[in-house]
């Protein structure tokens, strides 16, 4: 599900040549290499396109910081109802270079191959723009849930509004298809998923759909072995999946109601080519 080929020799010049990863992310025509890269290298179904997830809460004006070997942070973390309630909402002109990336992309593609758009889910979102980036814990996100979840729904409810602009515009830039990453969504437990993870995301598909956006959306909740009936009834298209649910299991019990992506443990490709075929073939036989 991660295609920018980030181990490639060819990434590793560009990315040294960008000076850092949000100048890449934010260079169209950079950005539109290394979206091109696997894909002219080995023979993929689809070009995914190169950004990141935290771009969107950026715009949004909390200050998005990569720092090596420290991961993502934000100058300005939402904790408070102010800072909840003073979120903007983006306009296109501050994430055009993402909608330039994916004009450039689809222009060189030229029907070839499809070509994906995504976002971050409201709920992992929330929990990098809570927490300030990345955690172990997440432990200020896990306080929201339980001692201010109304607080919360109000953040999930403006963050779904933004995604599902955001993905829009991504599908008239020349997406062919889009995918939610609920990054997070794992962590919550099993009566706090549907409210704070998968309401979002059927808000978010309930806003494409009525704007008339018929390309296909795929929800992706790492650790959502538990909720699949439930997040295939959320009107997406297509499920992904980790590698700790068989595919063979997923189908039968969300049988044809959506496609099914996945679920290959990544931890095989550190094996023999023998062993990564052998692992493939189970997949495949398993669905």
């Amino acid at each position: 599900m991660r295609q920018a080929g980030r181990y490639l020799p060819e990434y590793r010049d560009i990315r040294a040549r960008s000076g850092d990863f949000l100048n890449l992310c934010r260079t169209p025509q950079m950005a539109c290499e290394v979206s091109l890269q696997p894909v002219e290298r080995y023979p993929l179904d689809a070009a995914i396109v190169f950004s990141d997830i935290l771009l969107l809460p950026d715009a949004m004006g909390l200050g998005l910081r990569f720092r090596e070997n420290e991961g993502p942070g934000f100058d300005r973390p939402v904790r408070t109802e102010a800072a909840v309630r003073a979120l903007r909402a983006p306009d296109g002109e501050e994430l055009a270079h993402v909608f330039e990336t994916i004009r450039l992309v689809a222009a060189e593609l030229n029907g070839r191959m499809p070509l994906i758009g995504f976002a971050g889910s409201p709920w992992t979102l929330a929990a990098y723009m809570v927490e300030g980036g990345a955690s172990p814990e997440f432990a200020r996100i896990k306080e929201l849930v339980r001692a201010r979840p109304g607080l919360l729904d109000e953040l999930l409810n403006t963050l779904a509004e933004a995604v599902a602009a955001y993905l829009c515009e991504q599908i008239d830039a020349g997406a062919d298809c889009v995918m939610i990453f609920d990054t997070w969504g794992g962590m919550l437990g099993d009566d706090e998923y549907p409210r704070f993870s998968l309401a979002p995301v059927r808000r978010i598909i309930t806003r494409m759909r009525a704007r008339g956006v018929h390309a296909p959306i795929t929800l992706f909740t790492k650790g959502g072995g538990a909720w699949l009936e439930q997040m295939a009834a959320s009107g997406c298209d297509a499920l992904g999946l980790d590698w700790t649910v068989g595919i063979g299991e997923a189908r039968r019990r969300v049988g044809d109601r959506v496609a099914l992506q996945g679920n290959l443990n990544p931890r095989v490709l550190f094996e023999s080519e023998a062993a990564v075929r052998a692992a493939t073939r189970r997949v495949l036989d398993d669905f």
